[in-house]
């Protein structure tokens, strides 16, 4: 399984992992809501269950993932500033570039 994060959002996500009692949390995306070919995704901090496979990101960032959930493999988590902020977490190698 794979998993990209932009360096917007690794600032991000960083600065709250620091933050007291969340040091030995990682990262956990999970899908909120699928339908058809896409999902909507959301983030938490989590630590692994037994089934859960733990990937490591170029970001140094260690993200929880359902093997089970196909959607999950391949997602990109973004932080933007503009027009919102906040994150956004799409699939494009399963054709989903952003909610709608």
């Amino acid at each position: 399984m794979n998993v990209k994060i932009t360096r917007n959002a690794a600032k991000v996500i960083k600065k709250t992992m620091e933050l007291e009692g969340n040091s030995e949390l990682k990262l956990r995306v999970a899908i909120t809501h699928a339908h058809g070919d896409h999902a909507h995704y959301g983030l938490d901090l989590d630590t692994p269950k037994e089934n859960d496979v733990v990937v490591s990101t170029d970001k140094e960032i260690d993200v929880i993932l359902d093997p089970n959930q196909p959607l999950l493999d391949g997602v990109k988590i973004d932080y933007l500033y503009f027009p919102e902020e906040g994150f956004v977490i799409t699939n494009p190698s399963k054709g989903n570039h952003g909610d709608h």
